[in-house]
């Protein structure tokens, strides 16, 4: 339970879990449910290509996602993965919606054992394949 009273569905983790193993997705889109109660899961998706994922993310309202993050570090060099948490709170969400999302967003992260890194987006530009490269690679 988070301090904003709200509450992690148990398929949330279920589908974290499947993704970690490698058995399911290749991100995950949370939501918080109509009533603003309890966190669920709005889209598991297997699509690759990461510009798919990104339209995914809602111009005027927040989510958080789980991204299993795919990067070489150098030529040569064999493909590495790194679960990513992303915070999505876009600068023309509703307030009300940014401030129960970041008060909500604790009981999730907590609910995920094994995220290699974490990331808050306002805007696109910030979520962006290269802004996790150097989130995922930096020592």
């Amino acid at each position: 339970m988070s301090r904003s009273g709200v509450a992690v569905a148990s398929d949330c983790v279920t589908t974290f879990e499947e993704l970690k193993l490698r058995k399911s997705s290749r991100y995950i889109i949370y939501k918080l449910n109509e009533t603003k109660t309890q966190i669920v899961v709005d889209k598991a998706s297997t699509e690759t290509d990461y510009e798919a994922f990104l339209t995914d993310l809602p111009e005027n309202d927040c989510r958080w996602a789980v991204y299993d993050f795919a990067y070489k570090l150098s030529e040569g060099e064999g493909e590495r993965n790194k679960i990513v948490f992303i915070s999505w709170s876009p600068d023309n969400a509703p307030v009300r919606s940014k401030m129960t999302y970041s008060s909500s967003k604790d009981a999730l992260r907590r609910a995920f054992n094994g995220v290699g890194a974490e990331i808050q987006g306002t805007d696109y530009a910030e979520v962006s394949h290269e802004a996790l490269l150097d989130k995922v690679t930096r020592k």
